[in-house]
């Protein structure tokens, strides 16, 4: 781990957020951003930052806090994201002899000084009783590994001398803080402890003396795990990287479709999933290799990584990639395998939890196949990542140091208190949206409608790729999404009237989240002309975006949804003028009629795929936010004079059109698509007006 703190970066981050929330604050700010960005924790949601502080009640009361992130690394936290806890009551709460989880996690919720505040992690007891301004909790898979090995003691001596002491696994947070706090007093000269299966605490008086300490301890483990590397893998056989892309365009959406058919539990009643594929150089080698399946069915070396993995994964033995009938037969087979082995499983622990617990779901999170790599499966986009952020570091480090059977691990039953504890990663987690879990691709998403479209889905969860021509209109709308809802936004610059981008664009999405539900057909463009000056060419360009691009996007749709095998939804943005066309707007009511009829003939041809196609049909929509209608900005002076009227009329007199006298906005178009797409009703080739009421344009 490279030691990147800059004096120059952290007086920016001073400059930035002290007036606010002072200097140390920003600096924690920064030193958490560091380890986020070096990716020191295996996943996402493990590990924590603290600073101890100050908090000013409305009484001008000034009192010790502990100001602590939720649990995660964040490449961009902010400081308002730290919940501020009251130091005094927690440093009360040590003085116990004992305390249950769930009163724990009470005290620590009811002890927040705003009640707004992102929940304490689970974790934040051992924050406060360490007395030193900053501590930091990560989880180093090198320092693990390290830890949990037969020699460990041995090995810590060797590597840390006193500077860092090894605790064993603490059922109880309570206990496990108790007894770091006791180890903290009784070695002075230690400057972190290795929590067994749970990573790595340091400390230290200043934001650089903490960041720089972690910095070092993982290096020196890291360095220690590279040269104990005992044994290389004997490799059998070993398939390209290409030939594995190749295998995972095919492999990815079979898997899916076969996941959502049968592999669904009580909180996923869409039975949708994200599936990542994870293919490299290594990753090939080893599942190739003669102790590959042994790997991959060893536990996990954190206990944050047992509650986002389950206890063991599934191996598809011999995988049918020339076959997608027999491999998708095979994936079906091994899925309904896994289920009834979790099923037993769960039924041998849950009732010595002592408390009433529901199964989550009958997923496997990780699908190893030979010859193609790993698949990466969540319920959400958030769960993939953090599967993936998983083995690509554990098959690292386990195909390195030690045989499989040499790790120290837990019990199954403890195991089982890690997936399904009050302080599971995912027992904590927040109540997906109705979309979670589905991915989408928009066409024509930089304009207005397309926008509002984007933003309604990724609101519900929805993983989306931002479709449309290449250049900053896109990419600005996907940086924007980006910040308010990470990892859901993708650009997908392409042309749809071009059918081999049109595929490749598919591609990337599948490689990205394994396959698609919804597809928004919404790229058009506009032109204004009577019949009498319409130039051909003028009319070619629009019936090659709107008439042929539909084609295209239809045209793989059929060939994606057939091979995922699971259904689906497409939805088509019409107008109002296939059903009321307007004067010298010919060539737009034209080619969307044509448009409008191709997905209404869809609608007959997908339904044996259990694939919906409606339309949604509005009228006069100018911008959404600050972003403007690009069809209105390139016709709307035309169509302004053919009406009569001046260009800053023309938002106006639509409005006053429609019998509710409207605004017609991109949410109002974005609401309508969501009806679709969250299958309120058994619904296909159907359109929805969008239009505050036009009797003339009324579908019929």
């Amino acid at each position: 781990m490279k030691n990147r703190w800059s004096e120059a970066e952290a007086e920016e981050f001073v400059a930035r957020y002290g007036q606010c929330w002072g200097a140390e604050m920003a600096l924690r700010v920064y030193s958490s951003r560091l380890l986020a960005a070096e990716q020191v924790s295996s996943i996402r949601s493990a590990g924590s930052s603290s600073v101890k502080g100050t908090y000013t009640t409305i009484f001008d009361e000034t009192l010790p806090a502990l100001f602590i992130a939720p649990s995660g690394q964040r490449p961009n936290i902010e400081p308002e994201e730290y919940a501020a806890v009251d130091l005094q009551y927690l440093r009360k709460l040590g003085c116990l002899s004992s305390l249950a989880d769930h009163t724990m996690r009470h005290e620590l919720n009811t002890h927040r000084f705003d009640f707004r505040a992102s929940e304490p992690p689970p974790k934040t007891l051992c924050h406060a009783l360490i007395p030193n301004k900053f501590v930091d909790h990560v989880c180093s898979e090198a320092m693990l590994t390290l830890a949990q090995q037969p020699d460990s003691d041995e090995a810590v001596r060797h590597t840390f001398g006193d500077d860092v002491i090894v605790l064993p696994y603490y059922r109880s947070v309570f206990d496990l803080a108790k007894a770091t706090v006791e180890a903290y007093d009784g070695h002075p000269n230690a400057r972190a402890i290795i929590w067994m299966f749970y990573g790595i605490l340091t400390w230290g008086d200043t934001a650089a003396e903490v960041y720089s300490s972690v910095a070092e301890l993982v290096t020196r483990a890291e360095e220690y795990v590279a040269q104990q590397a005992k044994r290389s893998l004997t490799v059998h056989f070993q398939s390209s990287i290409e030939l594995a892309k190749e295998r995972a365009k095919q492999v990815c959406p079979i898997v899916r479709g076969a996941l959502a058919q049968g592999v669904r539990g009580p909180r996923e009643p869409l039975g949708r999933t994200i599936v990542r594929p994870l293919i490299d150089a290594p990753i090939l080698q080893l599942l190739s290799s003669e102790r590959g399946k042994d790997l991959a069915f060893s536990p996990p070396l954190a206990g944050s990584d047992l509650a986002i993995l389950k206890p063991f994964p599934l191996w598809l033995e011999s995988p049918e990639y020339d076959d997608s009938e027999r491999l998708r037969n095979q994936f079906l087979k091994a899925t309904a395998e896994f289920a009834q082995a979790y099923e037993a499983y769960f039924a041998r622990n849950a009732s010595a939890l002592g408390e009433d617990v529901q199964i989550f779901d009958l997923m496997p999170r990780l699908v190893f196949l030979p010859g193609m790599g790993v698949l990466c499966i969540g319920p959400d986009v958030n769960t993939s990542t953090a599967v993936c952020d998983i083995v690509r570091g554990v098959l690292k480090v386990k195909a390195g140091i030690a045989e499989p059977e040499g790790y120290k691990t837990v019990p199954e039953m403890e195991q089982f208190r890690m997936e399904y504890g009050l302080f599971s990663p995912r027992r904590q987690s927040i109540a997906p949206g109705l979309l979670a879990g589905r991915t989408a691709m928009v066409t024509g998403a930089a304009g207005a409608i397309g926008a509002g479209i984007c933003e309604s889905l990724m609101r519900q969860g929805c993983a989306v790729a931002l479709a449309d021509l290449p250049g900053e209109g896109l990419t600005t709308l996907v940086e924007e999404f980006r910040k308010q809802y990470p990892d859901l936004a993708m650009e997908l610059p392409f042309d749809v009237t071009n059918p081999d981008a049109v595929s490749c664009a598919f591609e990337k999405i599948i490689l990205t989240w394994g396959g698609l539900d919804l597809v928004v057909l919404n790229a058009g463009i506009a032109h204004v002309s009577s019949l009498a000056d319409m130039q051909l060419g003028a009319f070619q360009k629009l019936e090659r975006v709107n008439i042929e691009g539909t084609l295209n996007i239809l045209s793989e749709c059929a060939r994606h949804f057939r091979l995922q095998g699971s259904g689906g939804d497409i939805v088509l943005i019409s107008t109002k003028n296939v059903f009321a066309p307007g004067a010298k707007f010919g060539a737009y009511s034209a080619t969307k009629a044509a448009a409008h009829q191709l997905a209404r003939i869809a609608s007959l041809e997908f339904a044996e795929l259990k694939v919906r196609v409606n339309m949604v049909a509005p009228d006069a929509v100018f911008g959404h936010g600050s972003r403007q209608s690009g069809l209105w900005a390139s016709v709307g002076a035309d169509r302004a004079r053919s009406l009569g009227m001046e260009a800053e009329e023309l938002e106006a007199y639509y409005q006053s059109r429609n019998l509710l006298k409207t605004k017609i906005t991109a949410a109002d178009v974005g609401n309508a698509v969501l009806y679709f797409a969250t299958q309120q009703s058994p619904t296909t080739g159907v359109t929805i007006s969008v239009d505050g009421g036009l009797p003339a344009a009324t579908p019929r």
